[in-house]
């Protein structure tokens, strides 16, 4: 009885630990035979809002019906969910067999046999030459693409058309230098003793961090080289901390800390609000000034370069469509992800979305850029970088970050910190190497 109930035992576990794994994802019904004897794929996203959700069904409908042998089935799980449940369904065996992914993480997933090497559909179907260099440079690993690049974003300078003339600034000439951007910005700042009514421009409100301002002010360079050697503590970065440390000084954290307090979404969003003169978002910000803005009348602008000539740098992220590891028909994904990218699915996204496209061909369509905002957000990406995390430095960040916050609070100088973060980065790339 001993041996017997031992055995059972041992023949249960896994069964029970294979059910566990296979009740959080959801299971894909692509090994099942259709009657019609089309093959069914299983997609899966995270739009499922009242917006995305329809667009994304149109584009696989649209799909479905171009031809006759492959059915696309639409899976949508939660921004927070999707990953994590992808990364348990290629353990279990049972993965989607096309995915929306990001950008920063493709090489680490494919050191991790987590997703499809495309080399052997790219022989076939040579279409690299579609997509923003910058974009495909991201979906490598190896020299070999692990994904296709879908959709990416930029960020640029809005700025009060209404606040500039009232200035006494031209509203044509949005400034092009970080000096420009000084002086505009004075002049665009409105007191009431000591109080604010509106402020001309402070570089850390928007969409545009730290670590974005050190790309601007270091001629478009990350934290790591083509050779993941690491440029954290170069002198492009130093003078750019200092110059956001000097725009904190002249404002006082109190204020900046007591104005970002106030900030909210639509009608209380800092630009919109009229709190903000000069504002950085993405393209797709101009969808919240025609709902809640309507009045505003505004212009968007490249992000000032350091001096002339070292680069309008802006930074950008994004979403690729790939194919996890062990996905049952990864010939019909890739047709499906060839559809994805091309041109038509690309342009319909562009323009019901108001979203940067990968595919330069649908991004550069007359049709989709009659809207000035979203043409300018399509010519600011030729000056827009994306960078791939290091593989022996996958959570740099957060050594990074607590660096620059410790500039903000004045516990640090700009070459304390950057020195140290280098050292802390170089530190764990050589562990994590050993």
């Amino acid at each position: 009885m001993h041996r017997k109930y031992t055995r059972n035992i041992l023949w249960i576990v896994p069964m029970v630990i294979l059910l566990l794994m296979t009740a959080c994802t959801p299971r894909s019904d692509s090994s099942e035979q259709r009657a019609d004897g089309k093959v069914e794929i299983d997609f899966w996203t995270f739009w499922g809002s009242e917006t995305r959700r329809p667009i994304i069904e149109k584009i696989i409908s649209d799909f479905n019906a171009s031809q006759d042998r492959i059915i696309v089935k639409h899976t949508y799980l939660p921004f927070g969910d999707i990953w994590t449940k992808n990364l348990a369904a290629v353990a279990a065996g049972n993965p989607a067999d096309v995915i929306i992914n990001d950008y920063a993480n493709v090489n680490l997933r494919a050191s991790k046999n987590q997703n499809t090497n495309l080399t052997p559909y790219l022989q076939k179907d040579n279409i690299e030459a579609n997509f923003y260099p910058e974009l495909w440079k991201n979906v490598l690993y190896n020299n070999e693409a692990y994904a296709l690049p879908f959709n990416t974003d930029t960020r640029m300078l809005y700025y009060n058309k209404t606040a500039f003339k009232e200035a006494g600034l031209d509203p044509n000439h949005p400034p092009q230098t970080w000096a420009e951007l000084e002086e505009y910005a004075q002049k665009l700042d409105k007191k009431s003793g000591d109080t604010y009514q509106q402020v001309g421009f402070y570089p850390l409100w928007g969409d545009f961090g730290i670590d974005s301002w050190l790309i601007n002010g270091d001629n478009g360079q990350g934290y790591f080289d083509d050779n993941n050697q690491t440029t954290i503590n170069t002198p492009g970065k130093v003078d750019t901390l200092k110059w956001l440390l000097s725009w904190q000084d002249r404002l006082g954290r109190q204020t900046v800390d007591a104005m970002k307090a106030e900030f909210g979404n639509g009608q209380s969003d800092a630009f919109i609000s009229g709190k903000v003169a000069m504002y950085i978002q993405t393209g797709t910000y101009n969808t919240q000034l025609e709902e809640f803005g309507k009045d505003l009348d505004f212009g968007v602008a490249p992000i000032p370069e350091r001096e002339s000539g070292s680069g309008h740098w802006s930074s950008g992220g994004g979403f690729v469509v790939e194919i996890p590891r062990g996905a049952k028909h990864p010939a019909e994904a890739w047709e499906f992800m060839k559809y994805l990218t091309g041109v038509e699915a690309q342009k319909y996204w562009a323009i019901k979305n108001f979203d940067n496209v990968a595919n330069m061909e649908a991004a550069q369509d007359p049709e989709a850029n009659q809207n000035p905002v979203y043409k300018a957000s399509v010519e600011n990406l030729e000056s827009t970088k994306l960078f791939p995390i290091p593989l022996s430095a996958p959570d740099y960040k957060n050594l990074i970050n607590p660096h620059m916050d410790a500039v903000l609070l004045g516990k640090e100088t700009p070459e304390q910190a950057l020195a140290a973060a280098q050292q802390d980065i170089q530190n764990l790339m050589a562990q994590n190497t050993k």
